[in-house]
């Protein structure tokens, strides 16, 4: 499924865009590293974890949004505004999308959407 390293993420129930920059974290260094010591998150930015049912943030600055998907990309599960030094899990989930913190608040995304990944 994801065969390319970037992204659009559109929430096709809503017609809107959900991330327009969105990275996948691929690689062991990626998954490891992912938006740990960073300073902030671009607004329209996120990262995606595929095979990901547990997402930490420690060693974070800011807080973020979790999205958790199924296989046909319908958000199963949302973490809001989830602070540092927390952790969060969907067991079954089949991608994880990380936002910046109130993103899914902003275009009005919920539980049963379905996201579409665009290649850029």
């Amino acid at each position: 499924m994801f065969k390319k390293v970037r992204y659009e993420i559109v929430n096709k129930d809503g017609k809107a865009y959900v991330a327009k920059n969105a990275y996948l974290a691929g690689g062991v260094y990626s998954r490891f590293l992912g938006l740990m010591f960073k300073k902030q998150m671009e607004k329209d930015s996120a990262l995606v974890f595929y095979k990901a049912p547990s997402i930490h943030t420690f060693f974070m600055r800011f807080p973020i949004d979790i999205i958790f998907l199924d296989r046909q990309l319908r958000v199963i599960k949302i973490t809001p505004y989830l602070k540092p030094w927390r952790i969060v899990n969907c067991f079954g989930s089949f991608a994880t999308v990380e936002l910046p913190g109130g993103r899914v608040r902003e275009i009005g995304l919920k539980e049963g959407d379905l996201l579409e990944f665009v290649d850029k």
